[in-house]
């Protein structure tokens, strides 16, 4: 594992509707992630944030079923996010070609469009998405047209062309790599379309049965082949007991112990290169609280160990 660390914030909340997961970024710096991240003996530098359009704080989107506008501006925001994941793919393939680890604050998920493409742009990486939800609508499929379902289809080469060809033309990752962790609320379409996809999904009841150290190392076991793993921990993925500040909870997610027990397992494997901090919404947290669960969480997937 690279021993420098490039923290890229990307306060950018167009890929949804709740405001507050601009602050995302902030929330984390603030918590300390920077000096934690040092204790590990981590070379530390803070590049500071992507440019970010200004969103009108009056600017809420509502979408109507009798929208007559063509497919792509049916979603949400769509110039502003495209611009925005333009600058995050350039910043993270510049932070891999220094030989760094590109650390990404969100900032809604629809910025993983960037990262994962700017990682994946000179060779191959596989991905653990740690998520309540599968992120694999399209403008066809979204029940709301908001581009923070649909990184992971676009990422694949599905849906909106702007989003597709986000920093270079067409597909970033193979669907053979990418394993989806702690899903549990699945749109009925976005449902057909993983199952056709090659997606591997591994659900809470999947951890329920199996229990999370089981999971984790099968998602391991696909990425034998790949030299880089890269993690996209959406903070909606932890029980909303423990992670109050998102703006879609889902009851039902990963306890405490069990994403730790995720994150040190990953950190064993020595793959992880990149990973991805998103939809914390201080707004809607409680003192806090899910920023400090998430920076816990990147350092116990850097190497902080209980022992």
């Amino acid at each position: 594992m690279d021993r420098k660390i490039k923290i890229i914030g990307i306060p950018m909340d167009f890929g949804q509707l709740h405001r507050g997961v601009d602050m995302g970024p902030a929330a984390l710096r603030y918590t300390g992630l920077a000096s934690e991240l040092r204790k590990l003996g981590y070379i530390v530098e803070d590049r500071g944030d992507v440019l970010v359009p200004v969103r009108d704080r009056g600017d809420d989107i509502k979408r109507t079923d009798n929208q007559t506008a063509d497919n792509e501006n049916r979603v949400n925001y769509l110039d502003s996010i495209t611009k925005v994941c333009e600058q995050v793919y350039n910043a993270g393939r510049e932070a891999v070609e220094q030989k760094a680890f590109p650390l990404f604050l969100g900032g809604d998920h629809s910025i993983a469009i960037g990262t994962i493409g700017g990682v994946s742009h000179e060779n191959p990486i596989g991905i653990i998405w740690i998520d309540a939800h599968g992120d694999f609508n399209t403008y066809e499929t979204s029940p709301s047209g908001n581009v923070h379902g649909m990184p992971l289809a676009a990422l694949i080469g599905d849906g909106s062309p702007s989003l597709v060809n986000i920093g270079r033309k067409g597909r970033k990752i193979d669907p053979e790599n990418v394993v989806l962790i702690g899903i549990r609320d699945l749109d009925a379409a976005e449902r057909e379309r993983l199952k056709k996809s090659g997606v591997t999904v591994y659900t809470m009841r999947d951890i329920d049965e199996q229990g999370i150290s089981t999971i984790t190392n099968k998602a391991l076991m696909k990425f034998m082949h790949i030299k880089r793993i890269h993690v996209s921990l959406d903070m909606d993925a932890i029980d909303p007991v423990e992670a109050p500040g998102v703006g879609t909870p889902v009851a039902g997610g990963l306890t405490y112990r069990e994403a730790h027990l995720c994150m040190e397992i990953i950190a064993d494997s020595g793959k992880l290169a990149s990973m991805d901090l998103v939809e914390i919404n201080p707004i809607l947290d409680q003192a806090n609280k899910t920023a400090k669960l998430a920076v816990n969480l990147a350092v116990s997937a850097l190497g902080k160990s209980i022992y």
